[in-house]
């Protein structure tokens, strides 16, 4: 599987955000040619940290802007695109609803369009969340037929852009190339600083031996480690781009039931594996957050071959780890790379 993308012109939408840096950066050790598009990195960042603009050509640039997007694709023509860019954070769509649509479904259509507009393109992995279901929070995981909704405007807008894409790819039929979206959540992993997400809230305050402030302990979640869902939609992508229609599909990507754990247990195990720290409960406001959502994995498992290869403890291992070396002053490049080749050896093609 890996042998695939040597030599392959790939587009990275989101390449400076957390997943897309650990994908750039994945690809091109595969001897990927990888093209970035997103809005500059934050200063704290895994883009920043682990010198990945050295691993892609970097465009910096807005989805919202399609003159610019279709500019990059017609100049660089990729074969294969993964569309990650996104205003990803639930919470910060209560403040920013305008902003998150604009972004999540517009900004999507726009590089479905940039896509469509040359003909180099043969597959397309479009990233959306577990989070664009109709949230029940019943024990029953979601399936890739079940009802799209969401309760927040992250959420909901991720719903539109599952619904976009289902009806995208059955208007243009002929459009060149075959559009797929992969559902996940709860990724963690090295190199995520994102506001108001539990393992970089975790690690901000360990590593200034303050008390880990938690709002929703009981919630139950499924965490896997960012390179799992990777290798997800990086098989989706040689799957679209060998056999065409046939996996132009909707598919979830999460662990086993093993992996479905509490907020409370997570924040456990990383003080186990950071050694030391305390934990208490502050409920800061009354915005709503889910408080269960799973998903099926069951297709990807059957159509794709894939599933996870970390049990939750080495999860959290590989994720505590990785901070640990940041915090001591590692080469985060070359420490990033490691781990990906760490997973590699392990994990199921």
């Amino acid at each position: 599987m890996f042998d695939f993308f040597k030599n392959k012109k790939i587009l990275i939408t989101g390449h400076t955000g957390f997943k897309g840096s650990w994908l750039t950066m994945w690809l091109s050790y595969l001897g990927a040619d990888v093209c970035g598009y997103s809005l500059a990195a934050e200063e704290e960042s895994l883009f920043n940290q682990a010198n990945i603009v050295s691993y892609c050509r970097s465009n910096i640039g807005d989805i919202r802007n399609i003159d610019n997007l279709k500019q990059v694709f017609n100049s660089f023509k990729p074969e294969i695109v993964f569309h990650l860019a996104a205003q990803p954070l639930v919470r910060l769509s209560y403040k920013k609803p305008i902003e998150t649509y604009e972004t999540n479904v517009m900004g999507t259509l726009n590089v479905l369009e940039a896509a469509r507009a040359v003909d180099s393109v043969k597959a397309f992995v479009n990233i959306t969340t577990d989070k664009c279901y109709e949230n029940k929070e019943t024990n029953i995981a979601y399936k890739e037929t079940d009802p799209m909704g969401g309760y927040d405007m992250y959420s909901s807008s991720k719903g539109c852009v599952e619904i976009l894409s289902s009806s995208y790819r059955r208007s243009f039929l002929n459009n060149g190339y075959f559009l797929a979206t992969a559902r996940a959540g709860n990724v963690i992993g090295g190199g995520d600083w994102a506001v108001d997400r539990l393992i970089p809230d975790c690690m901000r305050y360990l590593s200034q031996n303050k008390i880990i402030e938690i709002r929703y302990p009981n919630a139950i979640r499924p965490w896997q480690h960012v390179l799992e869902p990777l290798r997800g939609y990086m098989i989706l992508a040689q799957k679209l781009y060998k056999n065409g229609a046939k996996f132009a599909q909707a598919y979830n990507f999460g662990p086993d039931s093993s992996c479905v754990l509490s907020v409370s247990e997570i924040v456990e195990n990383v003080i186990l594996y950071w050694g030391s720290g305390n934990v208490k409960i502050n409920r800061q406001d009354s915005l709503h957050e889910a408080t269960l959502l799973m998903l099926d994995p069951k297709k990807a498992e059957s159509e794709l071959n894939w599933k996870c290869a970390l049990d939750i403890n080495k999860t959290i291992k590989y994720t505590v780890d990785w901070y640990k070396a940041f915090y001591s002053g590692c080469n985060m490049s070359e420490y990033t790379l490691n781990q990906i080749k760490e997973y590699e050896a392990i994990s199921p093609i």
